[in-house]
């Protein structure tokens, strides 16, 4: 399980993420929320980069939320130290922490419901990598 975790979004997310901070908060979880700080019309490179830039130094994971996920994604793989996972169900969730590694959730706000997002962080805080052979395929990830 996960202690400190970034998140952030665009305003298509901004309800999702509001209820999944309160959701991890009351879990005892750290949250450094990167914004936006209402539902206002945001570009979303402006909250995922911090995201990214924060995991692995202030946070050990992130959670990022925009309406399709796809810009969000994109985004935060700019990144050579992420490894951000589009996911829109439980078991796309388990496989990018088992065989990926993902140190990112990527969350499709306008195409699943919120007690679905809120089961995905669950999955994604609880599910370990396995590392063995999926670990050499991370290490050929990076570009650098």
């Amino acid at each position: 399980m996960f202690n400190k975790i970034s998140i952030g979004s665009d305003h298509a997310g901004f309800e999702y993420k509001t209820a999944i901070i309160s959701h991890l908060k009351q879990a005892g979880i750290s949250v450094f929320d990167k914004g936006p700080n209402s539902a206002e019309s945001v570009d979303y490179p402006d909250y995922i980069h911090p995201v990214a830039k924060s995991v692995g130094t202030e946070s050990e994971i992130g959670i990022i939320l925009c309406g399709s996920g796809n810009g969000a994604a994109i985004t935060a793989n700019k990144h050579q130290h992420i490894r951000a996972s589009l996911c829109w169900n439980i078991e796309l969730v388990a496989l990018s922490r088992q065989h990926n590694n993902a140190n990112i959730l990527t969350i499709p706000a306008r195409f699943i419901s919120l007690e679905t997002a809120i089961e995905m962080v669950d999955v994604f805080l609880s599910t370990p990598f396995e590392g063995g052979r999926h670990q050499n395929r991370v290490n050929k990830i990076s570009c650098i």
